[in-house]
């Protein structure tokens, strides 16, 4: 449906899930990209959330459905199962521990140690999987075994598109983890020019950023699971001068989708939406330290990367397939790589106009964090070579 059909289901409720304010940040900046953001005062997690588009009106769409899944994330709405692994296990349930998301400084969940599990589906296969329920929750006020994080955490305006977008920040989480631990020249050699997809949504951010002074690099980061990704990132037009640079002059942004120009807009408009939160400086989980942090040099050196033509293999595939065939081209692919598990745990009630979910790919590299277990076996094969 349209942004502002899903504006006028989900509006209604905002107060309900305690968001108090929606507001447009575009105007903070100069670029003109929209960039919107949401305020939710008694948030378990943080307290704003944002949001971005091509237009306002989808820029507000954007940050009104990340309020609310983390609001939903919360307090989500599932049926909880006290018991251990091997008891869980005695009455024939499936069950991932999820070692991997073991927070920093705690232990290993035991076999034998009791805990509150949730019910997930894997839809590789259609299996039952038990998953530990504080892997699941966003609820930074518990002191929680398992790391606390919206990876893989989605909303859609049913449950097949809150997949979908929870699917995809996992590839895009992996891919960009994969990038970051490979070496620098390698990082760097896959600079693309954004121009060379000749799209005229993607072109007119380009327009916007140069004519703003910025500069902007773009890089092709699609690991093995071929779905295209790319990371953005933005900076100042006289990076390439002596002056000293902060950390906070320089954003980011990533994006994943079958279709790679699309792949390409996410990233761009993540990074320009990464720009206005050091500029508002009101989101809640910032450091105050970030702010006087000057640029790594291997930072600075991504801007010295000389850009090439989109690769003809990555082209414009997936922009105009619906979402069901889309879902499953993405799952057949993360198949064929071998990957046996994508447990989904839905985490909204079934009577609202809009779904929440939880998407949960333990083979997949997770993004940095406060994590026991920092990387995967993916990222430490590609660490050293293999």
């Amino acid at each position: 449906m349209s942004p502002r059909e899903t504006l006028s289901r989900v509006e209604p409720l905002l107060m309900r899930f305690g968001i108090t304010r929606v507001a447009r940040h575009t105007g903070l900046d100069d670029i003109g990209i929209p960039v919107w953001c949401a305020y939710a005062p008694n948030s378990r997690s943080i307290v704003i959330a944002q949001g971005k588009g091509l237009t306002d009106l989808d820029a507000k769409v954007s940050t009104v459905m990340e309020a609310l899944e983390r609001a939903v994330a919360g307090e989500p709405s599932v049926e909880l199962v006290r018991g251990s692994a091997s008891s869980l296990q005695a009455m024939d349930c499936a069950v991932d521990r999820l070692d991997c998301l073991i927070a920093l400084h705690k232990p290993d969940l035991g076999p034998d140690e009791e805990t509150e599990w949730v019910a997930g589906r894997n839809i590789l296969t259609g299996d039952t999987v038990h998953i530990p329920f504080e892997a699941v929750v966003l609820d930074r006020t518990r002191d929680a075994r398992y790391w606390m994080s919206s990876d893989g955490l989605a909303s859609g305006n049913n449950l097949e598109e809150a997949i979908f977008h929870g699917v995809l920040e996992r590839i895009e989480r992996d891919a960009h983890v994969l990038w970051q631990v490979g070496r620098e020249a390698d990082r760097y050699s896959r600079c693309v020019d954004p121009r060379g997809f000749e799209d005229g949504a993607l072109t007119g951010l380009i327009d916007r950023i140069e004519t703003s002074g910025l500069a902007l690099r773009l890089f092709d980061i699609t690991s093995d699971i071929a779905i295209p990704c790319f990371t953005a990132m933005l900076g100042p037009g006289d990076i390439n001068s002596d002056r000293d640079i902060r950390l906070v002059e320089v954003t980011g942004g990533t994006g994943a989708h079958p279709s790679a120009v699309r792949a390409a807009i996410r990233a761009v408009t993540e990074a320009v939406q990464s720009r206005l939160t050091y500029i508002s400086g009101a989101r809640d989980d910032i450091s105050p330290a970030t702010f006087s942090a000057p640029l790594p040099p291997f930072m600075r050196r991504a801007f010295d990367a000389v850009a090439a033509p989109p690769a003809a293999a990555i082209g414009h595939g997936g922009a105009q397939q619906d979402l069901p065939l889309l879902l499953q081209h993405v799952l057949d692919i993360l198949r064929n790589r071998g990957i046996a598990s994508v447990v989904v745990v839905r985490l909204s009630d079934e009577t609202l106009p809009f779904s929440v979910v939880k998407v949960v790919i333990p083979e997949l590299e997770n993004p940095e964090g406060e994590r026991a277990r920092r990387f995967g076996t993916r990222a430490l094969a590609r660490a050293i070579g293999f």
